[in-house]
């Protein structure tokens, strides 16, 4: 068992450092959010679908896997909090830059911390209001130096708690029913309900045509490695691991993103060192607040 955890561990490292070129890709992809995460889930869904018919697992919950109506609208609920997720998340990058969008992101952690009392039987630990003041303290330091990005980390924020949010309801559903059901209904909500955006004028939607050569690779890319693959088995490591291991581990999302955003974009990426003590602040109170848990668990 703890050898099935340990690599069920390392593969959502896997996980996490695919979701940090994410962001680089967003950074690539030259259309709007809206319309990029439409096409992401709706490519997804198709290969989705294709893995399901190679593997013969069934579309419908039938068996062990039967579900009621209510929790087929959960997963459903799911579905759109995940595509609202990813287009505050490209919508962060496209109006600052990945550096600061996955700094955001790595509150996530620290939402979860808040979250998870509200739904589940865990209670929330004095050290964890503490954490989150040096957080709040943080992220006003850097809202302080870095005034002409916002909107990004704005943006970025409701982000982290959008996939906070879906991290604790995807635990449920995971150790419920398979990971590639689950994975299909998600984001076939999420493409059903973006479809919705573009009635509405602010919204437009790109036609294939008007894509470019290099956007459908990135998209494909987008669709394929960090979407379809990272969604089923960041499903399935979430029956091994709690809401909170997997939250912890994602906030190594922006070490790796950061990384490849100065290997890929290069000056696009450079940052003022007030920005870094910041995101370096918050990055060691969420590292600092998981050794502390570990070790009160132990004891």
């Amino acid at each position: 068992m703890r050898d099935d955890r340990l690599l069920n561990y390392l593969h959502l490292h896997f996980i996490v450092f695919i979701w940090g070129f994410t962001a680089v890709l967003g950074a690539l992809i030259s259309i709007d959010s809206v319309p990029l995460v439409w096409y992401r889930m709706l490519i997804a869904v198709v290969m989705i679908v294709v893995y399901m018919k190679v593997k013969k697992v069934p579309f419908q919950f039938s068996g062990v896997h039967k579900l009621s109506r209510k929790r087929l609208l959960s997963i459903c609920l799911a579905g759109a909090v995940i595509a609202l997720h990813w287009i505050t998340f490209f919508g962060a990058i496209k109006v600052s830059n990945v550096s600061v969008t996955l700094a955001m992101m790595s509150t996530g952690a620290f939402f979860t911390a808040l979250l998870e009392p509200l739904f589940t039987p865990k209670k929330l630990v004095w050290y964890e209001l503490v954490f989150g003041v040096v957080i709040i303290g943080a992220l006003y330091y850097i809202f302080q130096v870095e005034t002409q990005y916002v909107l990004g980390m704005i943006l970025g924020l409701i982000s982290a708690f959008l996939s906070a949010t879906f991290s604790i309801m995807n635990v449920t559903f995971a150790k419920d029913h398979p990971p590639s059901m689950i994975s299909f209904y998600e984001l076939l909500s999420g493409v059903v309900l973006l479809s919705f955006f573009f009635l509405l004028p602010q919204f437009h939607f790109v036609t294939p045509q008007e894509l470019s050569s290099d956007d459908w690779l990135w998209l494909v890319i987008l669709a394929s490695i960090c979407t379809a693959y990272a969604f089923i088995a960041s499903v399935k490591v979430m029956k091994f691991l709690s809401a909170y291991t997997v939250m912890l581990t994602t906030n190594l999302e922006p070490v790796y993103g950061i990384l490849l955003a100065f290997l890929i974009l290069g000056d696009a990426e450079q940052m003022t060192p007030h920005f870094y003590i910041g995101a370096l602040v918050i990055l060691c109170v969420i590292i600092l607040n998981g050794f502390i848990k570990t070790r009160f668990k132990r004891k």
